[in-house]
């Protein structure tokens, strides 16, 4: 990637994460630290890698999206704001009873959300859906999805691994999102799923092991997902939950906490230096 698109990409993942704090901070309530982790991989794809158009959000030949960890919601809802769904103040009515941006993703009310998810396991479920879709009716889409690492405790992930690699989706790219962290505390304790790569490729993946917050990783796993002929491809992402904001890094209690007005300058003081950095 050249250089001069990789500050750019990095400018807009950190006002991804500007923009999802603001919307936790604007409804006291929301899950800031899952939301700063995915912030370069949305923003790859969003503004890099998706054939899909802001201005008709429901063209047929788009590619779809897929937010399973739903509750890692403000970052898709910046991500599309960002992208000109919608306008970025509408992030301030976040969870808001007249407000569209319900706490978890809506498919019937949000322009460029694909599935609405909330219940974990499900949207994995449904990008496999869109995908054999897509195959089935010459199609060529890619369907792409994100997964939380605690998430990964489900059945319904593996019977959707199952089902992705029985038919040969190799249209469809998951990335799980590996912090380490869920709302009982670190995974590796309530309910280790590691090795998350090796029980993907047992279960017929292809599987790229990256550092989520690498643009050039992402990108590269991009390519290589693409590259990918008769099989699925799992992206093991490891990354810092909340990414950039120093009192949520790897800090569990930020799983599912919105900020005060102090901590919320702090957060947005410290964003903002990180971008006049780049």
């Amino acid at each position: 990637m050249l250089e001069t698109r990789k500050k750019e990409l990095t400018k807009i993942a950190y006002e991804l994460r500007k923009a999802a704090v603001t919307a936790v901070y604007s409804a006291a309530s929301g899950h800031p630290g899952g939301s700063l982790s995915i912030a370069e991989i949305l923003t790859y794809l969003y503004f890099e890698e998706m054939n899909i158009d802001p201005k008709d959000p429901a063209k047929a030949d788009r590619d779809r999206f897929v937010l399973s960890k739903g509750h890692a919601s403000p970052a898709i809802y910046a991500a599309l704001a960002l992208r000109g769904y919608f306008p970025v103040d509408d992030l301030k009515t976040f969870r808001q009873v007249d407000s569209v941006l319900q706490g978890h993703p809506d498919m019937k009310h949000i322009p460029g959300i694909d599935m609405t998810t909330g219940s974990l396991g499900l949207g994995i479920s449904a990008a496999c859906g869109m995908a054999l879709g897509a195959k089935k009716n010459g199609i060529g889409n890619r369907v792409w999805a994100i997964i939380g690492d605690g998430e990964s405790e489900e059945g319904q992930v593996w019977e959707a691994a199952m089902f992705a690699a029985h038919y040969k989706l190799d249209n469809l790219c998951v990335f799980a999102d590996f912090n380490g962290l869920q709302i009982d505390g670190p995974v590796a304790e309530v309910m280790n799923p590691a090795p998350l790569g090796d029980k993907f490729r047992a279960f017929g993946w292809n599987v790229i092991e990256i550092d989520a917050h690498d643009l050039d990783a992402i990108e590269a796993a991009v390519a290589l997902a693409k590259a990918t002929k008769g099989k699925p491809t799992a992206v093991i992402a490891t990354s810092t939950k909340g990414k950039g904001v120093s009192y949520m890094e790897n800090n569990v209690s930020w799983h599912g906490s919105a900020p005060k007005q102090e901590q919320y300058e702090q957060a947005i003081a410290e964003l903002d230096a990180a971008i006049a950095a780049i």
